[in-house]
Parts: C-alpha cells; structure tokens; sequence
C-alpha cells in the first residue's frame, strides 16, 4: 500500500493521473486550474508519437461570457525555441485551417492535428517538442514526443 501511494504521488506531481481522477469526474465541471483560464490543454495522443498526433482541448462556457469569440493559437517549437509548425484545427466552421488567432464561437470539446511535418513541408526530425497553446492571451505549455 505505501509503495502504491508513493507511485500516485509521483503520478500526481508529474499530471499523469487520467482526467477523472484528476478532478474532472462528470465532464462538466472544470479542473480548479482551468476554472482560472476558462480552458483546459489536454495531452496529446499519441505521445510519443510518429508521424501524427492530435491535440484535444477543452474550452469552457465561462470563456464566452459577452457573446465574443475566442481567440486560440497553438505553435509547436523544438527545444532550440524555434518554431516548427502551426497544428490544424480539426473540425473548425472555417474548416481544417492553421490553429493560429483562430476564432472560436462555442464552447466544448476540440481538437487540432500535426501531421509531423515542419514549415517548409519536410518530415520535422524525433525528438521532444513543445506545444504552445494560447487562449485570449493565456499561455500553457506541453511536452510532446516524435520518436
């Protein structure tokens, strides 16, 4: 039991523990962390991946107070802080476009895609990666792996 408790502690601290045990039981109610930014950066799946990868996030109703629209861009950078690619918006009114300044009317559940390539069209090389994702100006970030 003590072993079991310490392999959760490390889980927790390192927000591995799945999405119902992390405070989101229902799917209704947001994450304490969340609630703050009206959004919530899910990680991507798979990861580590390769060639592919999805992005899903979620953005809350409180977002949309004011009936205006959410602006969502998402950058993906290497770990020399150079930009790599700009993720696609899977499902979007305005179509599969750039996630970038991308305007949002409703809340839910979405998602974005990175096909593995970089700007210049080339396969983007494995290794670790970094998922900029901004909402109305908040920032978060997540790791992800090509291998």
């Amino acid at each position: 039991m003590r072993r079991l408790c310490r392999v959760g502690v490390i889980l927790l601290a390192l927000g591995w523990f799945p999405v119902a045990l992390a405070g989101q039981a229902s799917g209704v109610d947001a994450p304490p962390h969340a609630q703050n930014l009206g959004f919530e950066l899910h990680q991507n799946y798979p990861n580590p991946f390769n060639p592919s990868t999805r992005i899903p996030f979620t953005l809350y109703p409180a977002l949309f107070d004011g009936n205006r629209p959410v602006i969502v861009t998402a950058r993906i950078y290497n770990v020399l802080q150079q930009l790599v690619a700009i993720p696609t918006a899977l499902n979007h009114p305005a179509g599969n476009v750039p996630l970038d300044q991308l305007e949002y009317n409703t809340p839910g559940y979405k998602e974005a895609f990175w096909d593995g390539m970089d700007q210049n069209g080339r396969k983007a090389p494995n290794g670790l990666y970094y998922l900029q994702f901004i909402v109305n100006g908040h920032r978060m970030v997540r790791k992800m792996i090509m291998r």
